[in-house]
């Protein structure tokens, strides 16, 4: 019997390794069941997030498209032109460009650094083929096209002579290289990228402050009315949802167009003329509207469903204590539902920040946002890599900005 109980008996060891055995085996269930969202947010998100990044960094064009003249400009001054030695690697250069058919690809990218590049290229590249020099290179390029006898296109063929770089990061910010290889602003009306943002962050902030003033009283209506009524306006606030975005969209350009239901409502009421007529559309007014329009429902409800899980009594416990009821609203009610004014207005600000429909349509040249020329360089232009590094710039700025939010405003309640 004793020998029974001795086999019986567990080491308290022998029970740690059988629990540790049982977590790993648990979470490896875990794992399992979440695999599949993993592996969706893999290929969906993290994926292509990285691609954008080696975009924004990463163009082999130049490098690997003139490998000579790019190792021939390493022993360049940057100032007038280079050597005869250069201009002879550009010519095999040309050549094999020309056998190899990238001599497209190559003069779009030295024409995105450099305006007019792209004709010069092609040109000297097509005279090469037909009659291509023996000697007396340089004489031959300059008489080929004259811009081969200029600074600047040397010196944007040097400038993207590595692979990796931050030149499309430069240019997102309204900087580039100088001769000298120093970082300098470019132009002053040639810097639209910076004001684009400036005016992005001013919209989203500006549209989230509106949602919160305008959401919040609907918010606390919302939770603190009848059932019936809090049915009858959550089913408004959803309502929406189940109308396309270019719907609503459109619908705001027919109200608030100058011919449009607004103004002629303004103007039977004698408050302007006929002839004075607001505008209130294809502006930065326009946008502001139909964007808090558009994203009231995304503050609303998160708050709501923080409002609505608020006991009455804490409330009624303040008055009776002989608070005023605003003061009670203030002191007990409102701090209680920051977490939810938190999650609707982090949420209302980082889709406004990247919105492009709704500016696209209503914001006319002052109310466009830096989504607009990102979709300008993918569709038109084709300058993938400043529009991937203007992506990335927007999101890591996010980033920054929520990370700040979550540390000095407690919005780990939020998770708690």
């Amino acid at each position: 019997m004793a020998d029974g109980a001795a086999a019986a008996f567990v080491t308290p060891e022998e029970i740690a390794r059988q629990f540790a055995r049982s977590r790993r085996s648990e979470m490896r269930k875990g794992l399992l069941l979440l695999a599949p969202a993993l592996l969706f947010l893999f290929f969906t998100f993290l994926l292509p997030l990285g691609y954008i990044f080696r975009l924004s960094v990463y163009d082999p064009t130049i490098h690997d498209g003139l490998p000579r003249t790019v190792g021939a400009l390493q022993s360049w001054s940057g100032s007038g032109a280079p050597n005869e030695q250069t201009f002879q690697a550009l010519a095999h250069d040309l050549i094999e460009a020309r056998q190899a058919d990238t001599v497209g690809s190559i003069a779009n990218r030295l024409n995105v650094e450099a305006a007019g590049l792209r004709s010069a290229f092609t040109r000297t590249a097509r005279r090469l083929g037909q009659k291509p020099p023996s000697d007396h290179y340089s004489e031959w390029f300059l008489q080929a096209d004259p811009v081969w006898g200029e600074q600047s296109a040397w010196q944007a063929i040097n400038q993207l002579r590595s692979s990796v770089s931050a030149n499309y990061y430069l240019a997102a910010v309204d900087l580039r290289r100088s001769a000298s290889g120093a970082v300098e602003l470019v132009p002053e009306e040639n810097r639209i990228h910076t004001t684009l943002f400036t005016r992005t962050f001013l919209v989203a902030f500006s549209v989230t402050a509106l949602c919160i003033l305008l959401g919040y009283p609907v918010a606390y209506l919302i939770a603190t009315s009848s059932k019936l009524i809090s049915s009858i306006m959550i089913v408004l606030v959803l309502l929406p949802f189940w109308t396309s975005l270019l719907v609503r969209t459109t619908g705001w350009i027919v109200l608030l167009q100058s011919q449009g239901v607004l103004n002629d409502l303004l103007v039977y009421l004698g408050i302007i003329s006929d002839e004075n007529r607001a505008r209130m559309i294809y502006n930065l007014a326009g946008t502001l509207i139909a964007m808090t329009h558009i994203l009231l429902p995304f503050f609303i409800l998160p708050l709501y469903s923080v409002m609505v899980s608020i006991s009455p009594v804490y409330m009624r416990a303040a008055q009776s204590l002989g608070a005023h009821r605003f003061y009670a609203f203030w002191k007990v009610y409102f701090p209680n539902t920051l977490p939810g004014v938190g999650s609707g207005a982090l949420l209302a600000f980082i889709l406004a920040v990247g919105y492009y429909i709704t500016p696209a349509l209503v914001g006319g040249q002052s109310g466009q946002m830096i989504s607009n020329i990102i979709a300008f360089h993918v569709q038109s232009s084709l300058n993938w890599g400043l529009a991937a590094a203007l992506g990335m710039i927007l999101l890591s700025v996010v980033l920054v900005l929520y990370a700040v939010y979550h540390r000095y405003s407690g919005a780990n309640r939020l998770v708690n």
